[in-house]
């Protein structure tokens, strides 16, 4: 049976996460219910759930889908495929123009079936606990949502606006940057700059404020200040994923976004 996913369902959705070693948290769940409630599905299967799709939305430009898992021992059955259909209706029907998603090896086939089409490899890079040798500046925080947009594409103030309930700092006429707990390493991003050394400002920041945990980066791989950074500072890199587009019918145009100004994503299940 399918439905939506509800806040009483987080117990089987961390069940999940924990499934394949992702990083979301119950928060990160709660927050998806808070943005999209209607976009969070769920499969059931024998009166729990075995798979789970989530779609936020930014505007009537862009729908992004994430968190596609199923339970180990129910894959095979389809179930991803009926969700991603069902996600897609729903796009759809609300005249968004747009849907994205970050496709692992495991799902890249099955989201080339359904019409996506590959844009660029994302990775993530990952810093083992360590010390430095900088402090945490003391950085105050100012949205700037059209630097933001130019980098994004689309109008994400809401997510932003829930994200700097945790940590926020920007860098005055240079950037801002974010980050946010996670289930196996604390998250650096999104990190939007107009020029490498805020971002270098920016991560230094964080690094200080997390010296004694792992950390995970997001990064486009075609910024390549963005991954000198990340070697420089240690991270080394774990895994790639395929950034995947699909237009809806009557799509006129690809959205327009600038990859050099992007420092680090939202997350693999935001953009």
């Amino acid at each position: 049976m399918i439905r939506k996913l509800e806040e009483s369902d987080l117990a089987g959705a961390m069940a999940l996460v924990r499934s394949v070693g992702w990083n979301q948290t119950e928060q990160d769940w709660r927050h998806i219910f808070e943005l999209e409630p209607e976009g969070a599905l769920a499969l059931e299967d024998g009166g729990r759930v075995a798979c789970t799709t989530t779609t936020v939305c930014y505007g009537r430009e862009l729908a992004w889908i994430g968190m596609v898992l199923t339970l180990p021992e129910c894959r095979g059955r389809g179930y991803a495929r009926r969700l991603m259909r069902e996600a897609l209706a729903w796009v759809e029907r609300r005249g968004i123009a747009w849907t994205k998603l970050d496709a692992t090896d495991m799902g890249h086939h099955l989201y080339e079936s359904l019409g996506f089409r590959d844009e660029q490899p994302v990775e993530r890079w990952k810093r083992a606990p360590a010390g430095g040798d900088f402090r945490a500046p003391e950085l105050e925080f100012g949205m700037d949502a059209e630097l933001d947009r130019q980098a994004f594409g689309a109008d994400r103030a809401r997510l932003l606006e829930f994200f700097r309930r945790f940590e926020a700092a920007s860098v005055p006429d240079g950037g801002f940057a974010m980050g946010r707990p996670g289930n196996a390493a604390a998250y650096f991003g999104p990190c939007v700059c107009r020029r490498p050394e805020a971002a270098r400002v920016l991560l230094e920041w964080f690094l200080a404020r997390h010296f004694g945990e792992p950390v995970y980066w997001d990064i486009l791989p075609s910024n390549r200040e963005a991954l000198r950074l990340a070697e420089e500072y240690g991270f080394e890199k774990q895994r790639v994923l395929m950034r995947m587009g699909r237009p809806s019918p009557g799509a006129a145009r690809p959205i327009e976004n600038n990859d050099a100004l992007v420092f680090g994503l939202a997350g693999f299940e935001y953009g």
